[in-house]
């Protein structure tokens, strides 16, 4: 039954009881929508990321927020303990997995598409076990061999991110002639690592890495050239959403837009994204750039005669 209730002549139960759901089959890669570009929830157990730090620092909290991403409609749910952001502190990867472990299991047992977040191994062997599907590896240039040994044989879907140096140091590596053909190039040669080690090029999504060791222009020329990462023959996700180069954008009388201020210049992204292709998008508010994929999706269309 789908909840519990007073025995018959003892009279109504003096407070609600928890409704008790049976787990969902898991979801699965396979079975996402292919007729418009995908919409990725980002949830993060930490204190300290750019945008919503200690807003979901709790497994219960983050739980919460990852079910109301994928009861708004997300594809894919992606859980990171370790923030990503320019000069944030290093987590270690036990720390990583007591953060994120909880929200995956639960997340997965309502249904949820799980990807994980991670630069370390470990925690993505860790998350896969928990029931994650998909590596999102932001760790670019700097991969560790055992994550490449372990898409190998797991085959699990697998997320390469370009970014050079680490949190501490990318800001300062953001040196580039043509930004959009370096990062395509450097791509290439991570990618050939996971060729080395065993990994087939249908597991392989390309990021382009927006805030990782480039700067606001670049963030931008690399939005303009998307079609350049057509070249390395793999799907492409793009998370622009709200970053830095977008607060920049939206400045008002010399004060930049707060991270939540974002959201709209997050789902134009979203929109132009979509309707050149992208097969995902990772954002932090889900509704709008769901309607956004779904407009563009519709403006892709074939045209029929009336």
């Amino acid at each position: 039954m789908d909840s519990l209730a007073a025995a018959p002549g003892t009279g109504p139960a003096t407070s609600p009881l928890p409704v008790l759901r049976k787990p969902r089959p898991a979801a699965r890669f396979e079975d996402l929508p292919t007729d418009r570009t995908l919409v990725m929830g980002i949830v993060n157990v930490t204190p300290d990321s750019f945008s919503d730090g200690g807003q979901h620092g709790t497994a219960d909290s983050a739980i919460a927020a990852g079910l109301r991403m994928f009861y708004a409609g997300a594809d894919i749910i992606d859980v990171g303990g370790e923030s990503t952001r320019p000069g944030a502190e290093d987590v270690s990867p036990e720390e990583e997995q007591r953060r994120v472990i909880p929200v995956i299991e639960a997340l997965v047992k309502a249904g949820a598409l799980v990807s994980i977040d991670t630069i370390h191994a470990s925690t993505a062997a860790a998350a896969l076990q928990a029931g994650a599907a998909i590596i999102n590896d932001v760790s670019g240039l700097t991969m560790e061999p055992e994550m490449a040994e372990l898409a190998a044989s797991s085959k699990a879907p697998y997320i390469l991110t370009h970014r050079r140096g680490d949190a501490r140091t990318m800001n300062s590596l953001a040196e580039y002639k043509d930004v959009a053909a370096e990062v395509v190039a450097e791509l290439a040669g991570v990618r050939d690592k996971l060729y080395a080690a065993g990994v087939s090029p249908e597991q392989i999504i390309i990021d382009p890495g927006l805030g990782f060791a480039k700067n606001d222009a670049q963030n931008w020329e690399l939005l303009q050239n998307l079609d350049q990462l057509d070249s390395l023959g793999h799907k492409v996700l793009v998370g622009a959403s709200r970053k830095r180069f977008l607060g920049t954008l939206l400045t008002v009388a010399g004060k930049t837009a707060a991270p939540q201020e974002r959201d709209a210049a997050t789902a134009a992204i979203t929109a132009i994204s979509a309707y050149r292709g992208a097969w995902a998008v990772r954002v932090h508010d889900v509704g709008p750039s769901l309607d956004a994929v779904k407009v563009a999706a519709r403006m892709a269309a074939p045209r029929t005669s009336q």
